[in-house]
């Protein structure tokens, strides 16, 4: 006997993952594009507003997922999941990639674009970015002062006090030298998180041995070199944005009354690995 009636394909192709899908769920609804795509609320008419609202919301939406990533990665390495570690850092450095291009399309605004767009930006300024502070105190740029900006905010206040309140990445990668046997002080492995790491001649001492013998300590070479180049990718953003914001602006005071290209110059002086920067100069 047979039937007309259709019947799922056997194939694991294309047709095969539609017959998986809810008949009532789509693509916009699944992605909530409605609400996505309605989140741009430009507050003039000027045409590059909305360029300046998407660039700032999508960099908003990788520093969640660089997060996300790093959550996985610092608790890696707490439990000496080296693996679950170097793939996090690894899908980190990719959007590290799309974040230095995003300024590419920023830099595209004229200075008199800008300057048309500015009066409709009011008080708002990247500085107040919850996000990006808690990346760079998951770095290990810890500064409590730099939170109370957000304050009146008292969910976000919190969450950036947990991330203030514990181990950095570069803390963990550094207990993980100490539990395999590689001689750290104890001041570096015990401390108070809430402020920021301070370089150690022991703790360049205890990167070299792994750098003098990389067959040995491949997998602790390998998340060396990975945090070396999480580091250097930040500081080209950083960069970046100073650069892009000198051509549009020039030196005027930011919005949001930040000091502009002077304080994006000062944070290129930063280090979030010290010793493994500048262990290089003694091999």
């Amino acid at each position: 006997m047979t039937s007309d009636t259709k019947q799922p394909p056997a194939s694991r192709g294309e047709d095969s993952i539609h017959w998986k899908i809810e008949p009532t769920e789509s693509y916009g609804g699944y992605l909530d594009l409605e609400r996505l795509l309605s989140a741009q609320r430009p507050r003039s008419d000027e045409h590059d507003e909305l360029l300046f609202i998407i660039v700032h919301q999508t960099a908003e939406l990788w520093m969640k997922q660089s997060l996300h990533e790093l959550n996985q990665v610092v608790a890696g390495l707490h439990q000496d999941r080296l693996d679950t570690a170097l793939k996090g850092l690894a899908r980190i450095a990719g959007i590290q990639r799309l974040l230095i291009q995003s300024w590419d399309v920023l830099s595209t605004l004229t200075p008199h674009d800008y300057v048309r767009l500015r009066p409709h930006l009011g008080p708002s300024s990247g500085f107040q970015s919850w996000q990006y502070r808690a990346l760079e105190f998951a770095l290990g740029n810890k500064d409590a002062g730099l939170i109370e900006v957000h304050r009146a905010d008292a969910a976000r206040h919190a969450e950036l006090e947990t991330f203030l309140n514990k181990p950095s990445l570069y803390d963990e990668a550094l207990r993980l030298l100490a539990r395999r046997g590689i001689a750290l002080p104890a001041s570096v492995l015990e401390r108070d998180w809430r402020l920021p790491y301070v370089a150690q001649p022991q703790v360049e001492e205890a990167w070299l041995v792994v750098y003098r013998d990389v067959e040995r300590w491949w997998d602790l070479y390998d998340l060396a070199e990975k945090l070396v180049d999480l580091e250097d990718r930040f500081q080209q953003w950083r960069f970046r944005h100073m650069t892009t914001v000198e051509r549009i602006i020039g030196r005027k005071t930011g919005t949001g009354g930040s000091s502009g290209v002077p304080y994006l110059a000062k944070a290129l002086s930063l280090r979030f690995f010290p010793e493994l920067w500048s262990l290089r100069t003694q091999l």
